[in-house]
């Protein structure tokens, strides 16, 4: 078996996706037999979260502590360099196939209370490919008495067309507000987004997030990453679920990955949301989230 567990294939005429228990998430997804995603082996462990579900929160808690409903958490610190508990706990636990077709594949995760996070959380995702590309839908409910707080986010790193590094390509962000980070990669304060047009990414090194994105009449924002040379592209979309995305260049992978793809996160929050409850989501008992995001080639 796979390091990443179980395997289900997905496709729809020109479009193909392999998605995987561990995680989650999308291991490969190719369009015309070219790459949208960067893959990996069976042999390997996901590369820098390659693909992964992000959940109780996405990036980074300062030094893994929170405090909420007037209780301090202590979060393990899985990021010695910035001391920080990055992409919480779903990202390495074993997903379940609830049901399965050609074209979609429908996974499903229990998250148990533990030390630092006493909640409990069921968590479903229905991946489906169609003539639009590859499409996520995210359930995450609250089967327990309190109201528990958390955060959601996604980790596919996109490649934009035929090159080999991301240096020649352009990228898209329709925000207004980029993210002053730390040396911990927690924010301070924020500014003036960039890349609101296309822009070369040339060796720009790229790990911050982006916020008040502009949407269209349908209520989604579009992130686009495309190569000039072979005029090829890939937008990553998201419903107002996500009010957040992060951009990182990959320069922390190895070998050929490096600076070889650009990851496009959308999130429901920023960093050391559980920290400080900016757009931190507090669900109910019984209560449900649900978002929608996609990746679109060109």
């Amino acid at each position: 078996m796979a390091l990443s567990g179980e395997q289900w294939v997905i496709a729809y005429n020109d479009h193909e996706a392999t998605i995987v228990a561990v995680g989650g998430g999308v291991r490969s997804y190719s369009y015309r037999g070219r790459p949208i995603v960067m893959s990996y082996g069976d042999e390997e462990l996901a590369p820098g979260w390659s693909g992964h579900m992000l959940a109780p929160w996405p990036n980074r808690v300062r030094d893994g502590k929170y405090r909420y409903d007037g209780t301090d958490y202590q979060l393990p610190v899985n990021e010695i360099e910035t001391n920080t508990s990055l992409h919480g706990f779903v990202a390495w636990a074993e997903w379940n196939a609830v049901d399965v077709t050609e074209t979609s594949v429908t996974l499903e995760c229990r998250l148990p209370a533990r030390l630092g996070y006493p909640w409990t959380l069921h968590l479903r995702t229905r991946w489906s490919i169609g003539p639009g590309g590859l499409r996520a839908a995210h359930t995450v409910s609250n089967p327990g008495h309190k109201t528990a707080p958390f955060g959601f986010g996604t980790h596919s790193y996109l490649i934009p067309g035929s090159l080999e590094r991301i240096d020649e390509a352009t990228l898209h962000v329709p925000a207004a507000k980029k993210l002053k980070l730390d040396k911990q990669s927690i924010p301070v304060g924020s500014g003036e987004a960039d890349f609101g047009d296309p822009t070369v990414l040339k060796d720009l090194v790229i790990d911050d997030c982006y916020g008040e994105l502009k949407r269209g009449s349908d209520g989604k924002a579009e992130v686009r990453l495309a190569d000039p040379v072979s005029g090829q592209a890939v937008t990553v979309w998201m419903d107002e679920s996500f009010p957040w995305v992060h951009i990182y260049t990959a320069d922390g992978l190895d070998g050929d990955r490096k600076r070889g793809s650009v990851a496009i996160e959308p999130t429901t929050c920023p960093p050391n949301a559980l920290a400080t409850g900016e757009d931190l989501v507090e669900l109910s008992p019984s209560e449900a989230w649900f978002g929608v995001w996609g990746i679109r080639p060109e």
